[in-house]
């Protein structure tokens, strides 16, 4: 599992966060971010400060260990909403340990709000969010009217890294803590029928590597045995061989 690894702002949060980042630069908005977590976060809640976020709200709470996407959604909800109004909310597609790639669909459901996923690139205009989808074997360009809510792919930007003048800005920024009870939840709550998905492992999937050795009296030989194996194995097409 994953309780010894060293925590970090999830990858593809952070490429949601610069593009919240460069949406900020461009029209002069305001860039608040929400935390989960059974853990300390101020480290990876300082980077985000550091990156050009303007505010964090971290929801620190022991009781929330272990759960599920819909308990994680149903918290980042009750939060939003505490904070007002707000006319677009983006995330990562998936984070980098389970990849469920759940809480953005479960949260837009809850607040009601237009979901766009798989963002590959994001344009708002007046009162627009127009987002270019990557959708593997095609691109597919949608737009909705805001409030809405969009999960970005790692392709849309590169994550700026911080500057020391920006590291020693955030020092100076507003974090605030709450728990689940500021926000209305109680251990009970949580206990019961909130949890409704149970992570039984986290693994990694075996693959099994055919360790052939290819040999030839020279390169070309042994280039001309490779492309025969690939053909024979169904990578590449066959030719004149």
């Amino acid at each position: 599992m994953t309780e010894e690894a060293p925590r970090k702002i999830s990858d593809f949060d952070k490429n949601a966060l610069e593009e919240a980042i460069r949406i900020k630069e461009c029209l002069g908005c305001e860039v608040v971010t929400v935390t989960v977590t059974a853990e300390e976060a101020k480290t990876t809640v300082k980077e985000a400060l550091a990156m050009g976020a303007d505010r964090a709200y971290v929801i620190k709470d022991p009781k929330i260990a272990g759960i599920d996407t819909l308990t994680t959604a149903k918290i980042l909800a009750e939060a939003i909403k505490r904070l007002g109004a707000f006319d677009l909310i983006l995330c990562g597609e998936a984070s980098i340990d389970s990849f469920s790639g759940q809480v953005a669909a479960r949260l837009a459901e809850i607040l009601g709000i237009p979901l766009l996923t798989s963002a590959n690139k994001v344009i708002v205009k007046d009162s627009d969010i127009i987002v270019e989808r990557n959708l593997s074997s095609r691109y597919e360009t949608v737009k909705a009217k805001m409030p809405a809510l969009v999960s970005v792919t790692w392709g849309i930007n590169q994550p700026r890294i911080p500057s020391l003048m920006a590291i020693m800005k955030a020092s100076k920024k507003e974090i605030v803590e709450w728990n689940i009870e500021d926000l209305g939840f109680t251990s009970e709550k949580l206990e019961s029928s909130d949890m409704t998905i149970e992570i039984l492992d986290v693994s990694v999937p075996k693959i099994e590597r055919k360790k052939r050795k290819l040999e030839g009296e020279n390169a070309a030989e042994t280039a001309e045995k490779l492309v025969k194996a690939l053909i024979q194995e169904g990578v590449i097409g066959g030719g004149d061989f």
